[in-house]
């Protein structure tokens, strides 16, 4: 294997309609391996592959704002944290599906996801 065979199972895969985000990936996957790009992300590694392969039948948004964040460096305003990068406010997101009093933040956290307009009950 060489260190472009992500990048080519990506245009394989996606052909002419390959996003630039997806490319980033692949990329992010030659350079390193899928597992510890997967790490990065804070998602499993069959989820990259999935995207990778054009196979995964989730949010595909979701995982594009994760991918901008951790490897673009792509942020967004939060109304509680202010400028922080698409992946944390995704994981926010995540986290605010349910209510859970552990400490004063995630219940400040909770409150403003479920009043911001960014917030998608999306699975990625």
């Amino acid at each position: 294997m060489t260190e472009t065979d992500p990048i080519m199972k990506a245009r394989a895969a996606w052909g002419d309609e390959i996003p630039d985000w997806v490319l980033l990936l692949a990329s992010a996957c030659a350079t390193s391996s899928q597992n510890k790009v997967a790490a990065q992300m804070n998602r499993s590694a069959s989820l990259v592959s999935a995207v990778l392969s054009r196979k995964y039948r989730g949010d595909l948004v979701a995982v594009e704002e994760v991918v901008r964040g951790v490897f673009a460096a792509a942020t967004v305003e939060c109304p509680e944290l202010g400028t922080i990068p698409t992946n944390v406010c995704r994981d926010w997101q995540l986290k605010s599906r349910s209510f859970v009093n552990v400490n004063s933040q995630r219940v400040r956290m909770y409150r403003a996801c479920n009043r911001c307009p960014r917030c998608q009950k999306g699975d990625a």
